[in-house]
């Protein structure tokens, strides 16, 4: 059987996305169908909306949920029908070069559906992610859900589908936070206070969150920055001066660029300690260059990092940082700052220019 939904689609490029039916198709072998409880509005569907990702339109969009189970393909093995799950974007296929190195984080295969969701006329819909959320029900493949305690409210289980499980990682799995190391985050959005939160869960013992916008700056001192600074009048190397002054004058053990332009790169490359490391977890736009004296980059050894989906393996973060949030260990909730139903959808991307919002959540009525 196959079922007919409401969803957000974005049917054009820079055109406003629209609340539209939708058919899901019945489950291929491998395939689950899952009944969308809440999904995070993340800046990657408003790229995907404007034409920022590919132009494969119409795109259904949304990739931050957590939802339930309701039917299964008849292979299916890793979730049954009624199971409380978050999706993710790394369904590793367990096959690839990476996969068999050990490294499934960078997994070069990894899975999605077997089949198209549709328009009512038949046109194949582009999943955002490969998971297309913004709607009732969504098809993913089963590697794709991932299990997590029933306990955790689908507004904050669901944000560990993207943007905080990437700004987590980047602290914790990326950058590899030790306990008493220091960790300066550029950029106090989603991403950049997850980064704060995680580094607080990892043990640094200073926290430095830098940002052009003030009123960012509340929000990553609740999250766990023990320093805040306003950038908006600095240039790079001043930047990189003041977290060197707030660390003994060395700079940071980790720096993460929750950004991804030239300036804020810089600024990370020059504000962290010898043989510190740097991680980009910010999304540079494409054809985006940056320039370094090759001398300074040996001379101040360390590393440079990317951070992709902060470096998550989703069954083994997911369920560990949902049970973190339970205990009261993980404010994962304080990211959620806005609310809105699929109708409000397309308001909430819009929304994400003046970036007034940690995390807006959409939330699909029952």
């Amino acid at each position: 059987m196959s079922w007919t939904v409401k969803g957000v689609v974005a049917l054009a490029e820079k055109k406003p996305a629209e609340l539209v039916d939708i058919v899901i198709p019945d489950p291929g072998p491998n395939d689950v169908v899952v009944d969308i409880e809440a999904t995070g509005v993340c800046h990657t569907d408003l790229a995907y909306r404007d034409g920022g990702i590919n132009d494969e339109f119409p795109f259904l969009l949304g990739h931050e949920s957590a939802g339930r189970v309701s039917a299964i393909g008849e292979d299916v093995t890793h979730v049954e029908i009624g199971d409380y799950v978050v999706l993710n974007w790394r369904a590793v296929c367990g096959e690839c070069r990476a996969c068999k190195k050990g490294v499934q984080q960078y997994c070069f295969d990894t899975h999605n559906a077997s089949k198209p969701m549709t328009l009512t006329d038949g046109t194949e819909l582009t999943a955002a992610l490969g998971i297309g959320s913004f709607s009732e029900k969504t098809l993913v493949h089963e590697g794709q859900c991932t299990k997590v305690s029933e306990d955790a409210p689908a507004e904050v289980a669901g944000l560990l589908g993207c943007g905080v499980m990437a700004g987590i990682g980047a602290a914790i799995n990326t950058g590899q936070v030790q306990r008493g190391e220091s960790l300066a985050v550029i950029g106090l959005g989603g991403v950049g206070c997850a980064a704060i939160a995680g580094a607080k869960l990892a043990g640094a013992t200073t926290i430095i969150g830098l940002d052009v916008d003030e009123k960012k700056l509340a929000a990553a001192e609740e999250l766990g920055a023990t320093h805040t600074l306003c950038t908006k009048d600095l240039s790079p190397q001043q930047v990189a001066e003041k977290v060197q002054e707030l660390t003994g004058g060395f700079g940071a053990d980790v720096v993460v660029d929750a950004v991804g332009i030239p300036q804020t790169y810089e600024t990370a490359f020059y504000a962290r300690d010898l043989a510190g490391r740097v991680v980009l977890v910010g999304v540079p736009r494409p054809g985006v260059e940056i320039t370094l004296p090759m001398l300074d980059v040996f001379g101040r050894g360390g590393a440079l990092k990317s951070s992709w989906y902060g470096d998550c393996l989703p069954e083994r973060d997911f369920p560990y940082l949902t049970d973190l949030f339970l205990q009261g260990r993980l404010p994962l909730d304080r990211f959620v700052t806005g609310r809105t139903d699929l109708a409000g959808t397309d308001a909430a991307l819009d929304g994400l220019h003046d970036g007034a919002n940690l995390r807006t959540v959409v939330e699909v009525a029952k």
